[in-house]
């Protein structure tokens, strides 16, 4: 299955959700929270795995 890595700072041309400051936020937290399976880092460049993010998203609110 192929995923698209979008850049973090191009995120909401995709996505109306998270806003780009929500995202740092999850990717500057990642340690903690898990986000680190959805960056690619390329140098400085955060590239988010699209898939992944939705797949960490399910993982965050598991049903009941």
């Amino acid at each position: 299955m192929t995923t698209r890595l979008i850049p973090l700072t191009k995120w909401n041309e995709f996505h109306s959700y998270p806003t780009t400051s929500g995202l740092r936020n999850l990717v500057f937290h990642s340690k903690i929270n898990g986000f680190d399976a959805c960056i690619k880092r390329i140098g400085s460049r955060i590239l988010i795995d699209e898939r992944a993010f939705f797949e960490w998203v399910d993982q965050q609110n598991p049903q009941t």
